[in-house]
């Protein structure tokens, strides 16, 4: 079992940051990928971000490169999402979750307002 827990979601206004974090917790002998997503209302889930298990190589959506940061750290079974730049059309609630399983954190909701 595997528990992902996010925090760090808020009202920021257009051009603000946020970090999001996520906790890992339960019995996994080793993190694999880990990816960020987010739904807006009315929308479906999409994928903005994804981190291998070391770390070494990411991937982000062509809407979020430049102004989205993923990284890790292991040791800690942390999972981060820096977030500068925003845009109304970053407002969303954003999950985090352990690529290639069905665990999923229960959601940050992030707003941007102008």
């Amino acid at each position: 079992q595997v528990q992902l827990v996010e925090s760090g979601g808020g009202l920021v206004q257009a051009g603000g940051s946020l970090r999001l974090s996520c906790a890992i917790s339960g019995t996994i002998f080793s993190i694999g990928s880990m990816g960020w997503y987010r739904q807006a209302p009315g929308k479906q889930r999409e994928l903005v971000a994804t981190v291998t298990g070391g770390g070494g190589a990411t991937n982000y959506a062509d809407s979020v490169k430049g102004r989205f940061t993923i990284s890790r750290d292991n040791a800690k079974k942390m999972v981060y999402l820096q977030m500068n730049s925003l845009k109304l059309e970053d407002t969303a609630v954003y999950y985090c979750r352990l690529i290639g399983s069905n665990y999923w954190g229960q959601g940050t909701q992030v707003t941007v307002s102008s």
